[in-house]
């Protein structure tokens, strides 16, 4: 090893340390201050009175139980859900194809799919469902579906483009040296690098792909958001924050689910990494070579 090491930063000096200790106090406490002032205020406006029982006791002949059922059952599951695990296949294929045909040769190929990238990628998601109710005529699951399908395949193909691009020349000069087609370079060496590499970029637009499906709820879709607003609507106005604090410790708790599958799926990738070749039986254990 060098004596000479490059870093990203200095190592600071004891100025440093105890300034940066200061900041670290300072800003700690503001950010307690804060939150003290927000508790307090809440306080004094009657939010922590009992109108969090609609969350465990229920009213108006439901139970807690099935207030939670609606929202996780109904919500979540049947609407949030249901519209990620039919858009997310559709997504990746479609990214893919969109991510090869921009490397095509054929400027006949390659310009639709720079062009698609380009205007839907500017395109509000909203805008794109509504589209699809009004003018295509579908139903509120599919006219959701349209809109994350349109936006985020443009926006998924960018990343994997932004990933390839990444990858050193000699990537793709040594598939076509060893006989693989552009193509077969693409599928085999290019594009399964830039997924790797770009994994925690398309882990994010997972998860906004995931919290633009409450978009759904302004053409009548049926979604987490939209049973929230049905069960405050239902029980009143004192039952508006519980529910919205539920709905958004329930949004918070999926999106950590999915960040933490993309690690583990991070992590089993990076162990699947290649080894060196062992040398040969009888090598020269100094050189490497053999006698």
């Amino acid at each position: 090893m060098s004596e000479k090491q490059q870093v990203l930063y200095d190592i600071p000096g004891p100025k440093a340390i105890r300034r940066d200790r200061l900041y670290t106090v300072l800003i700690s406490v503001l950010i307690i201050g804060a939150l003290v002032w927000l508790a307090i205020d809440a306080y004094r406006r009657g939010i922590f009175d009992d109108r969090w029982q609609v969350l465990w006791a229920g009213d108006k002949g439901f139970t807690g139980f099935e207030v939670w059922q609606r929202l996780l059952v109904d919500g979540l599951l049947l609407g949030t859900l249901k519209a990620v695990v039919i858009a997310v296949p559709i997504v990746v294929a479609f990214a893919m194809i969109l991510t090869i045909t921009r490397q095509a040769p054929t400027r006949w190929i390659r310009y639709p799919a720079i062009g698609f990238t380009h205007i839907f990628r500017g395109i509000p998601v909203l805008l794109i469902m509504y589209f699809g109710v009004i003018a295509m005529d579908l139903s509120p699951l599919m006219a959701v579906v349209l809109g994350l399908v349109v936006y985020n395949t443009a926006v998924v193909a960018e990343i994997l483009r932004a990933g390839i691009a990444a990858l050193p020349s000699g990537q793709r000069e040594a598939g076509l040296a060893i006989g693989f087609t552009p193509l077969q370079t693409m599928l085999r060496i290019q594009l399964p690098q830039a997924v790797r590499i770009m994994l925690p970029a398309l882990i994010s637009q997972i998860v906004v792909l995931l919290k633009d499906t409450s978009l759904g709820f302004i053409i009548a879709y049926v979604e987490l958001l939209t049973t929230t607003k049905n069960l405050y609507n239902f029980f009143g106005n004192s039952s508006v924050i519980p529910l919205v604090v539920a709905a958004m410790v329930v949004y918070i708790l999926v999106n950590m689910a999915v960040s933490r599958l993309a690690t583990y799926i991070e992590g089993r990738m990076r162990t699947r990494q290649p080894r060196a070749a062992a040398p040969a039986k009888g090598a020269d254990a100094g050189s490497g070579l053999v006698p």
